[in-house]
Parts: structure tokens; sequence; C-alpha cells
């Protein structure tokens, strides 16, 4: 049993060990009159931890609680976290690594710490790799973690970013595994949320992990070149100090390299060598309040030219993980090219830390409204992921567009501001205020100008969306929306509306085959055969049939039934073959044989077909998976096996059906394409409903290799989404 006096020794004697010590230092964010609390409850977990890591090693050889665990906390308390994340951040692996289980954490520390090592230790599990699919799987998991409560993901963060600090005492395999994990997950997310400070530091840790002559080539010009880099550094903050004086404003002006990531990303990117890039540094203006950042602005183009596209203001629109500051590109002394970021104290927090930085540091007294407005995209993220039609793939696309794509902000008609993606359209708009509005969407107003749905909006546009109870969203939309939430709102709308319009027809097509066999009353028993094909309702069943998945033949085969009373083809009834009349038929060697072909399904040179012998008529030629064949079990005798015996001058009629997005020139570029083929077009139809255009046309081709060549054509075709053959 422990002896409760053992844990005041250290506040008798005055004796604490130096890595608590250095803890305790670190924490500078909390009021003096709480100085002896806080270290009651710091060496209550400090002691917890110490003895369940008891013997542990790191890799180093370092005991692992003080060199890891306690330096995790120590960079919480940098960040400002609250004493709940610090001892959170100081017990994250006890669980993990130890046999100390969650009970007894909540039974010493409480519900809180307790959940936020639960949190940590599941993240800790997951493990990326470059499947797409399983990337995906894990990203969902990771992000629910991080929307039930944002600390969890920022313990992880410290975690991440002191193992990468220590990665070099890892194998080789196993490194370049975390680094790719840290730069494609943590440093993109740490970016997300405001965190510049772990990003560049992440960044920069994966980059020699990945890349380490180019890391050390960049280190080593910068090292070289950094006596010089500093002399100038000091002569334009000195210039700028004497221009703020003179005006009475009295900022802190500092400047600093750019991160070895950086400088590497823009010589990737511009395809310049390190002495052609001409921002590795930048200088910071910190100023008391907003009005000085505009003060200061003034004064610093009147001492220096500017270059005005490379002005941003970020103050008046700020970025959604709540980066403020405004941005300008001067020619300074010599002439030297310089970026400058003049902010106020707090955007110097909150560029650094992010979202760390609007912690409340008293307990239950945590701002969740700054917080939420932080992770408000990962609320419309995780509607997708419980989605019935989540899509791995889809969902990696729409993730990336959320992380890494530029920003717009964009005006409601009252003044609001709203913030999308780049590329966004007036459909992004809609639904980002309402998923009603975006399923009514008729039309944008943009600057008071009627635009049509796809225009792409540009920043500062006012918008106003036009909307009808009649108007409902189409496949067309998936064109242009590129919000995640618009996306998976279009998309799990229309596979509704499908799977309810496949329900009623495949129940018509039922019922009417049924009819025309005169097999009406085995209706009950052929319905309730769901189950033989693996479905669980009479709707599916249903679905299946509509979508042709299923045909009323194999209903049929999966039931022992009297067919004696199919309707004969004679009769005119579901199977009434059309002929064509034709002498291309080889039966069995034999050449000449008479034969017709079914203008149902139209076969050509390449089709798999199937002959049915017909009284006192001779044969039909159908292809073999044609609807209209004969499923009666008496008249399956009468099929018979043919060839083709064409010359390449014959011609066939093939019947397509083109489905696109309706825009103009849309018929002249589908034409023209099967025309540039030698492709006779014989008739073509073709009807606009919702922006979504339908084409029916027949074609004349000589075999299946020349139709194939048709379909590929006509779906490279800009707009088209599908292109397929029919039967009549």
């Amino acid at each position: 049993m422990d002896n409760p006096i053992s844990k005041l020794v250290p506040f008798i004697g005055g004796q604490f060990p130096s890595t608590f010590n250095k803890l305790l230092q670190s924490i500078k964010h909390y009021e003096l009159n709480d100085g002896d609390e806080l270290k009651v409850e710091l060496w209550k977990a400090y002691e917890f931890g110490l003895k369940r890591h008891e013997g542990q090693k790191r890799l180093s050889g370092e005991p692992y609680f003080e060199a890891h665990c306690v330096e995790v906390a120590k960079i919480l308390a940098s960040w400002n976290m609250d004493v709940t994340t610090i001892i959170s951040g100081m017990l994250h692996d006890t669980v993990e690594d130890t046999d100390t289980s969650l009970e007894d954490i909540k039974k010493e520390f409480g519900d809180n710490v307790a959940e936020l090592v639960d949190g940590v230790s599941k993240l800790s599990g997951i493990h990326f790799t470059t499947r797409k699919a399983q990337q995906a799987g894990n990203f969902m998991k990771m992000l629910i973690s991080v929307a039930r409560d944002l600390r969890v993901i920022i313990i992880k963060f410290a975690d991440r970013l002191h193992n990468m600090k220590t990665i070099s005492h890892m194998s080789k395999i196993k490194q370049h595994r975390i680094a790719i994990e840290t730069r494609d997950v943590y440093a993109p997310l740490a970016h997300r949320l405001g965190m510049a400070s772990v990003k560049w530091m992440l960044d920069d840790f994966a980059l020699k992990v990945l890349n380490p002559d180019a890391y050390k080539e960049i280190d080593k010009k910068l090292r070289s070149s950094n006596k010089e880099r500093e002399k100038y550094i000091n002569l334009i903050t000195s210039a700028l100090n004497d221009e703020f004086i003179l005006n009475k404003i009295n900022p802190r002006v500092y400047g600093r390299s750019k991160s070895h990531s950086s400088i590497y990303g823009k010589m990737i990117q511009r395809e310049k060598s390190f002495e052609e890039i001409n921002d590795i540094m930048a200088v910071r203006v910190v100023v008391n309040k907003i009005e000085d950042c505009y003060l200061a602005l003034g004064i610093l183009h009147q001492r220096f030219k500017p270059i005005q596209e490379r002005f941003k203001d970020f103050i008046a629109m700020p970025k959604s993980n709540g980066y403020q500051s405004i941005h300008t590109t001067v020619f300074g002394l010599e002439g030297k090219i310089v970026e400058i970021q003049i902010r106020t104290e707090d955007m110097e927090k909150t560029a650094e830390i992010g979202v760390a930085a609007h912690w409340r540091y008293k307990e239950g007294d945590v701002s969740s409204k700054s917080i939420d407005s932080h992770v408000e995209w990962l609320r419309d993220l995780l509607d997708m992921l419980q989605s019935e039609e989540n899509d791995p793939k889809e969902f990696m696309h729409l993730l990336k567009i959320d992380l890494f794509g530029d920003e717009i902000f964009v005006f409601t008609p009252t003044g609001d501001l709203i913030q999308l993606p780049a590329n966004s359209t007036p459909i992004d708009f809609a639904y980002s205020v309402h998923t009603e509005v975006g399923e009514n969407c008729l039309g944008a107003k943009i600057n008071n100008k009627v635009s049509p749905l796809n225009t792409i909006l540009k920043n500062g546009d006012n918008v106003e969306v036009i909307t009808s109870t009649s108007q409902r969203p189409n496949y067309g939309w998936l064109e242009f929306a590129v919000t995640s939430k618009a996306r998976n709102k279009i998309k799990s709308y229309l596979n509704k509306k499908e799977k309810e319009e496949s329900i009623k027809i495949g129940e018509q097509l039922f019922v009417k085959s049924l009819r025309r066999l005169k097999m009406i009353n085995q209706s009950e028993k052929l319905k309730n055969t769901y189950s033989k094909f693996g479905l669980g309702s009479v709707n599916q069943l249903f679905e299946s049939i509509g979508k042709g998945e299923i045909s009323v033949r194999d209903l049929l085969d999966k039931n022992i039934i009297n067919e004696d009373n199919l309707r004969k083809d004679q009769d005119g009834g579901i199977f009434s073959f059309r002929k064509n009349e034709s002498k291309s038929i080889k039966l069995q060697g034999i050449k000449n044989v008479m034969a017709n072909f079914g203008k149902c399904c139209n076969p050509i040179p390449g089709d798999s077909m199937v002959g049915f012998v017909t009284r006192g008529r001779g044969m039909t030629v159908h292809r073999a998976n044609c609807y209209n064949l004969p499923i009666s079990s008496e008249e399956t005798d009468r099929l018979v096996p043919v060839e083709w015996e064409v010359s390449r001058s014959d011609l066939f009629n093939v019947h397509l059906k083109v489905v696109g997005q309706d825009r103009k020139g849309l018929l002249k570029d589908m034409t023209e394409t099967i025309s540039k083929l030698n492709i006779n077009i014989t008739s073509v139809d073709i009807k606009v409903k919702d922006s979504v255009a339908s084409a029916r046309l027949i074609v004349q081709v000589s075999n299946i290799k020349q139709l194939d060549r048709v379909l590929k054509k006509v779906s490279e075709v800009k707009n088209i989404d599908n292109i397929s053959r029919i039967q009549n």
C-alpha cells in the first residue's frame, strides 16, 4: 500500500527531481497563487507515471518516463495547455505500455484525464499505409476521435513532435514509415488547426528522414549565409524601428529564416536553386492592437516599395484555421525582396500554436465556441463518414480538398462571410448554408447578376441562392460540386432516388412479365424467392430487377414451376421476335443457313450468339444474353449454336444510349467524333431534363471491335458521363 506521507516529502524537504523542476518552469501561464495546488497535482501524476514506467528504457538507453513522457508534458506546457492536458500528456503511454488500466487512471485523476489518455492510446494504435482505402479508414477513426475532444490530437502532436526529434534511434524502415505518416497526416492536420510552428517542425523532421541529402544541402547553405542574413535582418529591423518610433508606435520587430521544408518546397515548386529563392527570410512586426497593424503597414509602404500582387490581408479575412496577419512583400534595403508579416501579440500566439492559443486555462472554463469554430470542417466530414454510401476513394479525394485546398471567402446577402475551398460554385455555397437550400437550388445571383450553377466563385463575391420547390439534385451537379458536404448530400439524394425508381420499374417489369406469361397467380411465390438471391426483402428483389441484375427468367430458374402456361412466341407476347432477314449465318459448318436477326438485341460480328428455331419460319439469331430468349424448359431444346459468316462490307445497326451534362455543342461533338471514325449514324434522338442530356443513336458498324472504338471515343467527349449499348 502506498504511503501518503511519502508523496509530501518533496514539499517538506523542498527537493524535487530536476526533470520535474524543469516541467514546473515550463508552465508560465498560471497565476502564482495556483502554484502550490499545481505542484501537488503535477507531482501526483509525475510519481504515478514514474512508478508505472519503472525500468523501461527508450532505444537511446534513457529512462522512458523522464526522457519522453515528461518531455511531451513540457511541450504541452509551452503551448499553454491546461493542467488536465499536461497531466494526460505525461500519462499518455501508461495504458498502452504498462499494466495500468483506464480505471486506475480514472480513480486517481478523474474522467477527463482518463478519456484523453484513452483517446491518445487509440490513435497510437492506428498505423497509416499507402493503400488509399486503408488510409481513408484510419483517417475516419482519427477524425472521430478529434471531434470528440480536440485535446486528444494536440497531445498526439506533442508526442509525435518529440518522437520525430529522437527518430534517429529507430530502424531505417520504421523511420521511413513514421516520416511519411508525419508528412502526409500530422503536418497537414497541424496546418488545418493553425499550429504553424508545429507544422514546419514536423515537415522539417520528415524532410530530414525522407530526403536527407536535400535537407543537409539546404542546412549547409543556410548556415554559410547565416551571418550575412542576420546582418541584413538587423539592418532592415533597425530601419523599420526608426520609422515606427517617428510615428509613435513601438512594435516588436524581428526576422528569421523560413524552415528547411518551406525552402525545399519553393525550390521544387518554382524549379529554382537555393540561390534563386529570394524570399528565404521573413520579417515580423508585432504590435499591440489591430489599428496599429494598418498604421505600421502605411509606414512600411511609404518607406519601401511594395509588390502589389503579393499583398494579402488575413486580418480582414482570417483563414479558417484562425490565422490572422497582414502579408506584404517589398523591395527592401539594397533592392532585396523581403516578406513582412504584421500582426498583434494575440495573432502571433495563434499563428504559432493555433487552436491551442484559444484554450482557457482554468478547469471547466474551456471556450467551446472558439474551439468548435476550428473543427466545424470535421463535423461536415463526419456526416459523410456515417453515410451508407461512403466510398474510401471519394473520401480521400474530398479530404485532400478540405485539408490542402486554397480558400475563398464569399458573402451572403446579409453580409455574413462564408469560407469555401477554391473552385467552389453556387452549389457548394447553397449546401454550406443549409441542405434544403442546396437541394432546391435553381440558380444564383453573383454580385446581383444571374449566373449558372457551374460558375466558379471568386474571393469577395456576393452570392444569393435562387431556389424552387420543384428543383432537385442531378448527376450534372457532381461535375462542379467541390465541397465534401455538397458532394455527399448530392450523391446521397441521387442514390436514394435511383433506388426508388429501380424498385418501381422492377415491380412493373415483374407484374407485366407474369401477366404475359399467364403466371400472375404465381406472383406471391416468386416474390418470396428474394432470399435465394441473397437479398433481404421484396423491395431489394424489385430493385435488382429494375437495375437489370436479376431477370424474371432467373426467378423461374430458381423455382420449380410448371411453365406449360408460358405464352408461345407466335402469340406475340413478351417474347415476340421481330426479324431482320439475313444469310450471314453458319450452322455447324453449313453455310447460307436461312436466318433472321432479332431486332430486340441486334447482334453484330464478335457477339456471342445463339439461334432459336421457330416452327415453319426458320431460325432467329439473338445475342446470347438477350432477354427475349425463351425461358421455358420445353423451348430451350430449340436453341442451337451458330457462327458468323459475313463479309467486311456488311453493316449492322447498333442502338446506343448516351448520358451527360448538357452544354452548347454537345451533340455536335458527339456526332463529329463518330463521323471521324468513318461510322454512319442512321438515327439521333436527344432530350434534356434538369441539365442532363439523354441521347439515343443508331450507328452502323461491321463488328464488335469497331463498336468498342465508338464507345471509347464518345466516352472521352467533354461532359459525357456514360455511353452504353441497349436492347430495344
